[in-house]
C-alpha cells in the first residue's frame, strides 16, 4: 500500500515537472512568435537576401537660362555574390577575365570575389563597352548594374561654385555638397533572395525598389557671362603678368544674384582628383585679403550718410599725414595734392583725405565705423549657398587706436572675403540695401511646383540720397580719376581702384600686391557689379587702374551688350537725327564661322572670333539685341571634329 502511494507520488511530481517545462516551451514559444515574432522573421528574411543598391538620378544644376552646368550619365558597376563564385568551381577563371577587361590586376579582383561577404563590389563607373563584355560572359555570381555618374559639360567653367561629386555620386565640393540633400535623391535596392548556403534560389524573391531622383537646381549664374569672366581671366594669367591667382564676381546689385563667379588656376570637376586639393574651395568666398583703395567706397560712404563730409569739403594734402607718432603717405602723389574737395580726393583716391574722413567719423561717435562695417557685412560671412565660407578679418574694438581707425579708412588693417566686398558695394549701388549674395533661384521637384528662391534684403545700410551722391563721385573716378582704363563708351561706369601691399609675418611684403577694381554700370540705374582681383602680379606696373580696370572694362562691357542694356548717348546729342543707326543683331548660334560672318556683314555688323573652328556656340550681343551699326559682335567658336 504504501509502495502504491510512493509511486503515485512520484507520478505527480513527474507530472507537474513535465507540466512546468511544458509551460515554460510554450512561454517560450509565445515569446518568440508574439514578442519578438517580427524582429526575428526580418533577421531571417535578412540572411537569406542580397541586395544590390541600385543609385538615383541626381538632380541637374542649370544656368539661370536653362543651359546644363551639371548632368548624370548612365554607367554601370559591376557586383560580385562570392558564395556563388566560389561554389562555381570558377573563381580564378571570373577573376582572370574580369581583370583582364577592367584592366585590374588579378590579385585585387580575386580578393574581392572570393570574400566571406554577400555582396561586393568589383568595378564602378564602367564605361559601356567593358560592361557590355561582362553581361555577354553570363559569369556566375557577376551582375552588371545601372549607375550614373556626375558629368559637367563644360569642364572648368563655374568649376569653384559647382564643386564635384565623388564616386558614390555624393557632393564633396560647392554647390553639389551644399545641396546634397536636394540634389542627391534616395537609393534603390535589387533584392535576391539565396539559401541557406548562399545558393540563389530559383523562382524565389527577386524584388527592385525603384531610386527616387534628385532635385534639380536653377542658379543664378548665366553661362555666357561666366564664360566672358573666365576668358577674361584666361588672359591675364598668360600674360607676362603671370599673378599668382586672379578672381572675378560679377552681381546683380538690385537683387544681389550672382551672375559670374570664377577664379584662376582653377580644375576639372571631371578629373578633381588629377588636380592638387588647395584648388577645390572657392576663394572668392574663403580667402581674405586687405582690400586697399577699393574700400575707400566704405569709408566714403559712411561719411556722406553721417554727414562729417560732403562732396565740396575743402581738404589740403601735402602728400602725408601725421596720426600720433606715425605717418601715412599719399601714394599716388609723394608730394601732395595740396588743395582739394572732398570729391577730388575721392576722384585721386588720396590717402590724407580718407585718414581724415575716418578720424571725424570716430570723433562723431566712438565705433560708429565699426558699427557700418558690420552693417555693411563685414567680420562674419555673408551667408552666401556656398561651404568655407570666410568671415574676414576685424580688429578687436576693444583693441581700436587711432592708426588702426586711420589705416582701415584707406582699406589697410582690415581683411574682406571678394564676396563680403562686392555685396557692400552692391548696396551703395542699389541705393542703399544690403542683399545676401545668391546662387540657387528655385529648386525643381519633379511633378510638383518649383521652389522659387527669393531675393533677400538683408537690412538697408545707407540712404537712397548718399547711395546717388556717391554713386556721381564714383562716376568721375572712371571718367576723370584713377579708374580710366575702365571707361566703357557708351555707358556710365562708377568705380574704384585698389593697390593693396599684401600683409605677412612681422609686416607687409616686399614687391607683393593685390590689384583690384570694383564698380558698376550704368551708374545712375546699375545693371551689374563687378569685382576683379589680381593676387600678386609680377613685373612693374601692378597696379588695380593698370591690371584690373582694364578686365572690368572687357568684362561688363561685354555683359552689358549680352544683356542688351541700351547705350546711354552724351549730352551733344540732342535728338534722335543724330543717333548712330540702329541694327537688330541676326541670331548666328550653331552655324559655321564663315556662315555666321556672312550673316553678319549681310546685317551692317563685323565679326569679332574667339576661340578656332567648329560652330558658334554663343554670341555677343545676342540674337535680337538692337546696336549701332558697324558694331562688333564677338563669337565664341567650340571647335568640331
Amino acid at each position: 500500500m504504501q509502495t502504491t502511494i510512493n509511486m503515485r507520488k512520484r507520478l505527480v511530481l513527474v507530472f507537474v515537472v513535465l507540466a512546468a517545462c511544458l509551460l515554460v516551451v510554450l512561454g517560450r514559444v509565445a515569446w518568440l512568435q508574439f514578442v519578438r515574432g517580427s524582429e526575428l522573421q526580418e533577421k531571417a528574411l535578412y540572411n537569406r537576401l542580397n541586395v544590390m543598391p541600385v543609385t538615383p538620378q541626381r538632380g541637374v544644376i542649370y544656368d539661370r537660362n536653362g543651359h546644363e552646368l551639371a548632368i548624370s550619365i548612365s554607367t554601370d558597376y559591376i557586383g560580385a555574390f562570392p558564395q556563388e563564385i566560389k561554389d562555381s568551381g570558377r573563381a580564378e577563371e571570373i577573376a582572370r577575365q574580369l581583370a583582364t577587361i577592367l584592366e585590374l590586376s588579378f590579385a585585387e579582383v580575386y580578393e574581392k570575389i572570393t570574400r566571406n561577404s554577400g555582396f561586393e563590389f568589383v568595378a564602378r563607373q564602367v564605361e559601356f563597352t567593358k560592361s557590355q563584355q561582362i553581361k555577354n560572359l553570363k559569369l556566375p555570381g557577376i551582375e552588371v548594374v545601372p549607375e550614373y555618374r556626375r558629368y559637367y559639360p563644360n569642364g572648368p567653367l563655374a568649376a569653384h561654385v559647382l564643386g564635384f561629386c565623388g564616386i558614390d555620386n555624393q557632393g564633396l565640393e560647392g554647390l553639389e555638397v551644399m545641396y546634397e540633400s536636394q540634389l542627391a535623391g534616395e537609393a534603390g535596392k535589387i533584392v535576391l533572395e539565396f539559401d541557406a548556403l548562399a545558393h540563389e534560389i530559383p523562382g524565389a524573391t527577386h524584388r527592385y525598389i525603384p531610386p527616387v531622383n534628385g532635385h534639380s537646381l536653377v542658379l543664378t549664374i548665366d553661362q555666357t557671362i561666366q564664360y566672358i569672366a573666365e576668358r577674361e581671366l584666361e588672359k591675364i594669367m598668360a600674360s607676362p603678368t603671370n599673378p599668382r591667382k586672379a578672381n572675378i564676381i560679377v552681381m546683380d546689385p538690385k537683387t544681389g544674384e550672382i551672375l559670374a563667379m570664377a577664379s584662376r588656376p582653377a580644375f576639372d570637376p571631371n578629373n578633381y582628383n588629377k588636380y592638387p586639393e588647395e584648388l577645390w574651395s572657392n576663394p572668392l568666398v574663403r580667402d581674405a585679403y586687405e582690400p586697399g583703395s577699393a574700400f575707400k567706397i566704405i569709408t566714403a560712404a559712411v561719411a556722406l550718410e553721417e554727414g562729417v563730409v560732403s562732396p565740396e569739403d575743402p581738404f589740403y594734402d601735402p602728400g602725408y599725414i601725421k596720426v600720433g607718432p606715425d605717418t601715412v603717405h599719399c601714394w599716388l602723389s609723394p608730394m601732395g595734392h595740396g588743395s582739394q574737395t572732398f570729391s577730388e580726393g575721392v576722384r585721386n583716391s588720396c590717402n590724407p583725405v580718407f585718414v581724415q574722413t575716418a578720424l571725424r567719423i570716430e570723433e562723431k561717435k566712438r565705433n560708429l565705423l565699426y558699427d557700418y562695417l558690420y552693417a555693411f557685412g563685414f567680420g562674419k560671412p555673408t551667408g552666401i549657398d556656398l561651404t568655407g565660407e570666410g568671415s574676414g578679418l576685424l580688429i578687436p574694438r576693444e583693441q581700436l587706436k587711432p592708426i588702426n581707425i586711420a589705416t582701415i579708412g584707406i582699406g589697410q588693417g582690415i581683411a574682406v572675403t571678394p564676396v563680403q566686398l562686392i555685396t557692400a558695394v552692391a548696396a551703395v549701388a542699389n541705393g542703399g540695401k544690403l542683399m545676401r549674395p545668391q546662387l540657387v533661384k528655385e529648386i525643381r521637384i519633379e511633378g510638383e511646383a518649383p521652389q522659387v528662391i527669393k531675393p533677400e534684403v538683408v537690412r538697408q545700410v545707407i540712404s537712397p540720397a548718399t547711395s546717388k551722391t556717391l554713386a556721381e563721385m564714383l562716376e568721375s573716378v572712371v571718367s576723370e580719376g584713377t579708374g580710366r582704363n575702365a571707361y566703357i563708351e557708351g555707358y556710365r561706369v562708377a568705380g574704384k581702384t585698389g593697390t593693396a601691399q599684401k600683409a605677412g609675418p612681422g609686416g607687409y611684403m616686399e614687391g607683393k600686391y593685390v590689384a583690384s577694381f570694383i564698380g558698376f554700370a550704368p551708374a545712375n540705374d546699375p545693371r551689374l557689379v563687378a569685382l576683379v582681383t589680381i593676387d600678386e602680379p609680377k613685373g612693374y606696373p601692378y597696379y588695380g587702374g593698370t591690371l584690373a580696370a582694364p578686365i572690368f572694362k572687357a568684362v561688363v562691357e561685354d555683359a552689358l551688350h549680352y544683356l542688351q542694356v541700351p547705350p546711354q548717348y552724351s549730352s551733344d546729342q540732342k535728338n534722335e537725327s543724330e543717333r548712330p543707326e540702329m541694327v537688330i543683331v541676326p541670331d548666328v548660334v550653331g552655324m559655321d564661322l564663315k556662315t555666321a560672318q556672312a550673316a553678319l556683314q549681310q546685317a551692317g555688323l563685323e565679326a569679332k572670333v574667339e576661340g578656332e573652328g567648329g560652330q558658334v556656340v554663343a554670341q555677343v550681343p545676342k540674337a535680337g539685341a538692337k546696336v549701332t551699326g558697324g558694331s562688333k559682335v564677338i563669337l565664341y567658336m567650340q571647335g568640331g571634329t
